[in-house]
């Protein structure tokens, strides 16, 4: 194949992809040690189209005309005209289909037709929405009359001289969740104009709205919508989605009233060659407690073949699970083509948020211009913008979601040509078992999108929010089914009611302290502390584990070092130094049970839904040379968090244990094992990412008196994951015991029973234990996914029987 060039020939799809992964196991590869378990293609698709609308506005027609547009994909000329009506829709179809003329079109005609008219556009990512208006922008200025319709940015990027003309005179805002929640609905009657014309509100990339983040966004535009209703207005909503499972359903959730959904994919794709790939063994494994080697990380494994593809001329887009592993996998890159004598190292990058917001421009203009041949990125490049062009995408560890699998998977092959994607597998129990059962990820329907606006930890602040931008009646609340929970915030003072509604009260101002994301409020600026210099922000939430005092951040390609971390003042001050290792956090944690919401008892073995109250702390940072072997272990003193959260728990009689011939010193290690690996597990069951699970095991819990296993959602009040695994807790947990014993290692390893993020150390644990415990538990189990649930207890702390 050709090389250094920047551009391939053109073999036809089936050959490109066969050609690109023949070249990355050729010994002439750049760093990779690993191989595709398993290969297949999935054919190219051919359009289906539609006659255009007659009421778009002709002069909008002749200019998509004049740029290629001749006919309309099936499915965008459906939704449009669905939108037009005035009936909101979501559609829900692949990447790179042509999402963005569902709203375009019914949009510009609108403000085309009505000076009066106004529209909102909100983006889940920064690099989404900017792409957006671009291309927004590119479309109103190429036609005559629309002067006014010209569309701006309004977040937290834009310069604050230029809002005041925004909100007077723009007919077109580009914007996201968070800044409409912080920025726009608190200061409403400055936007007066805006809202009283408000048509049309576009909600793009909706899938991307799940958990706790999806069920405050869901509440924002609750908000939203009634302050467009006091200013006279009733926007039609218009929502796009990668394909997921009832998208309807999720869509009328989000927004709060039916959707439509337009799902078949019309548009064209062209083939692309997808490839399990699992890395190779490292020679040895100094912390890997086994006498099996450890593989090679995902992250130096994608880095390698990065370099391979970009030595062979593909434009390639990697995704990575981490901020730091993105600066990492663009460093490692770099280096192996430095090594190589390519020239081309200078081509890759890395692109994750935190970055400033010229900075992310450049990248994101270099990508779509082909300037750069290779990024390294968090998901923050997963959704919609439009770089056309790439040869290959490479995922770096499952991605949490089918749908985001597929929706990372979809940048490669964006106009239709041949295309690679390469799902590197962790050092994991999820990513073993996926690799080595594809059909589980490539055979099985995309996830259905979690939100639960019920949620009490998500709900209370918005309502707060709600009253304090307007009060709200007392028809509102009951219609809203929020009764309940106004009154609990009203006997903690933070709200009065009157006759008239509900009021906010004196002294209280929620919006800043409300994080729409799922993490605290707020964030921790990292400096420089030699020249002032701000290298990004980190969430308040996340800065114990990630910039505590001695860490090792990455930033764009530079290594510093922690001094020190002000949790008050919200700032993280670093140094550039380079010290040779990696640090990683370590926590602890405990649980208590407050309420039992399901119970059910097989035999020996019981199983709850529970809320429970988790109290965790940061105590020490491992500090790790790039071998993989570990230097020594420092201690911390961070704060203590609390977190109440819903739990699926399951225990067993120790009668039961000794029978299947676990003996007492066994068991908190066979326990330990057991979470570590259902934790890894979980999200093949659950829209989740392993991140936003934790896990308690103890031979002896004080409010059962018996051996229990917790898995915990990591979000106040819960995101629906426990759930789900209590719901699907025979698939979860077989899929747990056949990944452990298929495993090759002896005493345990990452890709069945250790945890990177064990506050113990990965100790102790007995995998030979882990496999009885989960045999005992299946074997209690009846057959089937059904159980019968006792109703709710209500007693504080409840035990399990």
């Amino acid at each position: 194949m050709a090389r250094v060039s920047g551009t391939l020939p053109s073999p036809s799809p089936r050959e490109f992809g066969e050609d690109l992964i023949a070249a990355l196991v050729s010994e002439e590869a750049l760093g990779t040690c690993g191989a595709p378990a398993f290969t297949t293609v999935i054919p190219a698709r051919e359009a289906a189209y539609a006659d255009w609308p007659d009421w778009v506005h002709p002069p909008l027609r002749a200019e998509l005309e004049n740029c290629g547009i001749k006919r309309l994909y099936g499915h965008q000329a459906e939704a449009a005209n669905l939108a037009h009506r005035r009936t909101s829709v979501v559609t829900a179809t692949g990447t790179a289909s042509g999402k963005s003329l569902v709203y375009q079109l019914p949009i510009v005609t609108a403000l085309a037709e009505s000076q009066s008219d106004t529209a909102l556009y909100l983006a889940p990512t920064k690099a989404l929405g900017a792409d957006q208006l671009k291309n927004a922008a590119r479309l109103t200025n190429s036609l005559p009359g629309l002067d006014t319709a010209h569309p701006y940015p309004y977040d937290g990027d834009t310069p604050s001289d230029i809002r005041p003309w925004i909100r007077n005179h723009a007919r077109w805002v580009f914007t996201n969740p968070d800044m409409l929640h912080i920025g726009i609905l608190p200061s409403h009657e400055r936007w007066a104009r805006f809202f009283r014309g408000l048509r049309y509100v576009v909600v793009d990339e909706c899938h991307h709205y799940r958990g706790i983040f999806g069920s405050s966004v869901s509440w924002v535009i609750r908000r939203l919508r009634r302050i467009a209703r006091r200013y006279g207005a009733d926007p039609v909503f218009i929502l796009a989605s990668a394909t997921t499972a009832n998208p309807a359903a999720a869509a009328t959730r989000l927004v709060g009233i039916n959707c439509a959904e337009v799902t078949e994919d019309c548009s064209p794709h062209g083939a692309r060659t997808v490839a399990m790939w699992e890395p190779g063994f490292l020679t040895s494994g100094p912390d890997h407690g086994s006498p099996a080697p450890a593989r090679r990380s995902a992250t130096t494994e994608a880095a390698a073949l990065t370099a391979s593809l970009v030595r062979e001329g593909a434009r390639t887009l990697t995704f990575v699970r981490s901020r730091a592993g993105a600066e990492f996998a663009s460093m490692t890159a770099r280096r192996l083509l430095d090594e190589s004598g390519t020239g081309l190292a200078h081509r890759v990058t890395a692109y994750r948020a935190g970055y400033l917001a010229e900075d992310r421009r450049r990248i994101e203009t270099d990508l779509a211009e082909g300037e750069l041949l290779g990024v390294t990125t968090t998901n923050a490049l997963e959704l919609g913008v439009d770089i056309a062009g790439l040869d290959a995408v490479v995922i770096a560890g499952f991605p949490g979601t089918r749908a985001s699998f597929w929706q990372q998977s979809g940048r490669a092959g964006r106009r239709g040509q041949g295309a690679v994607v390469i799902l590197v597998a962790r050092d994991d129990p999820l990513d073993s078992f996926l690799v080595h059962n594809p059909a589980a990820l490539l055979g099985k329907p995309v996830e259905a999108t979690v939100t639960d606006p019920g949620n009490p930890y998500v709900q209370g602040p918005h309502l707060l929010c709600a009253a304090a931008e307007h009060p709200l009646s007392d028809a509102e609340a009951a219609q809203l089914g929020v009764v309940d929970t106004l009154h609990l915030l009203e006997a903690d003072g933070l709200i009065r009611h009157r006759p008239s509604g509900w009021f906010i009260a004196p002294g209280v101002n929620p919006h800043e302290e409300v994080s729409i994301r799922g993490g605290a409020a707020g964030q921790v600026a990292i400096v420089e502390s030699a020249t002032g210099a701000l290298l990004g922000t980190v969430d308040a939430g996340r800065a114990p584990a990630t910039v505590h005092p001695g860490a090792v951040h990455l930033h764009q390609g530079d290594t510093y070092l922690v001094e020190n971390l002000n949790l008050e003042e919200g700032l993280a001050l670093v140094r550039h130094e380079d010290p040779g290792w990696s640090t990683t956090s370590r926590s602890v944690s405990d649980i208590r049970i407050t309420h039992i919401r399901v119970h059910s008892s097989h035999g020996a073995v019981s199983l709850g839904l529970a809320d429970v109250e988790v109290t965790s702390q940061v105590v020490s940072y491992l500090r790790r040379l790039p071998t993989g072997e570990i230097l020594d272990t420092v201690e911390l003193e961070m704060p203590t968090s609390t977190l109440h959260t819903v739990a699926v728990m399951w225990t067993i009689t120790p009668g039961h244990l000794t029978g299947a011939g676990i003996a007492d010193d066994e068991l908190p290690g066979a326990l330990h094992a057991a979470e570590h690996a259902a934790i890894g597990l979980l999200p093949l069951v659950a829209t989740a990412d392993r991140g936003d699970i934790g896990g308690v095991s103890t031979a002896l819990h004080a409010d059962t008196g018996l051996p229990t296993v917790f898995i915990y959602d990591g979000h106040p009040g819960g995101a629906g994951i426990a759930e789900r695994g209590h719901s699907a807790i025979r698939e979860w947990l077989t899929a747990t015991a056949d990944v452990i014993e298929r495993c090759g290692c002896v005493e345990g390893c990452p890709s069945c029973v250790q945890s990177p993020k064990c506050g113990n150390g990965n100790d102790p644990l007995d995998k030979a234990g882990a496999i009885r415990v989960l045999r005992a538990v299946l074997g209690e189990l009846p057959q089937g996914p059904a159980f019968v649930s006792e109703p709710p207890q209500t007693a504080q702390p409840v035990p399990m029987p």
